[in-house]
């Protein structure tokens, strides 16, 4: 039986070789290594000349480096490493040696991956679902980089990511046009003080889960629309904070992509969140006097099925039409008849739900505190979202890369990643080798 098994899986005899299997494959493979070879000999070339041409100079004084040498260097590149011969000394100024073709090329000490594999290397760490796999994928482009040096690119280009947020204004339209914010949270595990507590069966505080504080903003008039009814966004800004990030410095995270989408020039703006007291905080602070509430109305909805179900019973016909009743009367330009039979049902609670008056009391608080954040027939007249279900797409994204099984975070690890990641959803990852 073992033989027979071995006898399956070898080839037959007369297999043809692999280079005979599919020459236009072998033809394309050879030319594709052959213009790889010249593309890097012709960067060499031009690389060594912009050495050659900055000399042993200084890039801080202009003054001529101190005990100036020629030193070895090999620089990483998509086309594969290439050799130079860079300038190396000491500069009086600064009081280090230093490489002026290091500083031109504004490389950090000891790198060498080039700024064009780097952002490769980044992007390709944003849109696989770990480092490991990013590795593999750039193997598959000829570029053999281990997951850690990937890593240790997406940390030191996230962290200049975070300590350098953009501020210039996006193009905004000639047009009128009508601008969406959307807030919301979602948790990822994180490492607890405890992580590495052995043995594995030893009662410890190993995981925490953080909120990732996110917003997504875009203007109404980018969204598209498939054959099918579906809807997308054309073009969207981002935000995503790392876990423990205070309201205060979210609110200004979004407040400041939002002046970047020309919010101080949109005719009309749209704050679309559900219920949580922070977000509705940050849009008093900080949009309250530009733009209108919108309570998402799924969220809404769901105080109302849990009150139906207090009142009549979980999953009884009484209560699928008591909430069916109230939900028709708020997405149809009732809302205050809404409010107002929750209102009525405080102050004169049948017998029979007199054990639900806490629920009652708290969703009567609700709705009062929302009763400007829920017109949700004028809304969808004018075309507004009356749900946040942008920011839940814009939620399961980010979880796509964070939020995988096996994966736990550091807090520095996450937001660096988050902030490369952001950049990249933007379409502004090249902004980090701007000069």
């Amino acid at each position: 039986m073992i033989n027979q098994k071995r006898k399956d899986i070898m080839p037959p005899a007369n297999t043809p070789e692999p280079a005979t299997i599919n020459p236009p494959l072998r033809i394309e493979q050879e030319a594709l290594g052959e213009g790889r070879e010249w593309t890097r000999l012709r960067l060499q070339e031009r690389l060594q000349a912009e050495v050659d041409r900055l000399g042993p100079v200084s890039p801080y004084s202009g003054l001529k480096l101190k005990k100036a040498r020629r030193v070895a260097m090999v620089l990483r590149t998509v086309c594969g490493p290439v050799p130079l011969e860079v300038w190396y000394g000491y500069c009086r100024q600064i009081g280090r040696h230093l490489s002026p073709a290091r500083e031109h090329w504004r490389l950090a000490a000891y790198q060498q991956l080039s700024p064009e594999l780097e952002q490769r290397l980044c992007y390709t760490a944003t849109e696989t679902g770990s480092f490991e796999k990013a590795a593999r994928m750039a193997g598959v482009w000829d570029c053999g980089v281990s997951d850690d040096a990937i890593h240790a690119c997406v940390g030191r280009k996230g962290q200049q990511a975070i300590e350098n947020p953009l501020t210039d204004l996006r193009a905004v339209p000639e047009h009128p046009f009508t601008l969406i914010i959307m807030m919301d949270g979602w948790l990822a595990r994180h490492r607890a003080s405890q992580w590495g507590a052995k043995p594995p069966e030893k009662k410890a505080e190993r995981i925490l889960w953080h909120e990732i504080k996110s917003a997504v903003i875009f203007r109404l008039e980018d969204r598209g629309q498939t054959a099918g009814g579906r809807r997308f966004l054309i073009h969207k800004q981002v935000v995503a904070m790392p876990a423990n990030t205070e309201p205060a410095a979210f609110s200004h995270a979004v407040y400041r992509e939002a002046i970047r989408m020309g919010m101080a020039h949109a005719q009309k703006v749209y704050v679309v969140q559900d219920g949580a007291l922070y977000l509705w905080a940050i849009f008093e602070d900080r949009f309250a006097k530009k733009a209108q509430g919108v309570l998402d109305f799924y969220h809404a909805s769901d105080h109302l099925w849990a009150l139906a179900h207090e009142l009549f019973g979980q999953e009884s016909p009484e209560a699928s039409r008591w909430a069916h009743t109230l939900l028709h009367q708020l997405r149809h330009g009732k809302e205050q008849r809404v409010v107002k039979t929750i209102e009525d049902l405080t102050t004169q609670t049948p017998p029979e739900h007199v054990h639900a008056t806490e629920i009652l009391e708290k969703t009567a608080k609700y709705f009062i505190a929302h009763k400007d954040h829920i017109h949700y027939d004028e809304l969808a007249q004018q075309g507004i979202p009356i749900g946040s279900g942008a920011m839940e797409s814009q939620c399961s994204q980010f979880q796509n890369r964070i939020k995988r099984r096996g994966q736990f975070w550091s807090p520095l690890g996450s937001g660096r990643l988050l902030a490369i990641v952001q950049r990249t959803q933007n379409g502004e990852l090249q902004s980090l080798w701007a000069a």
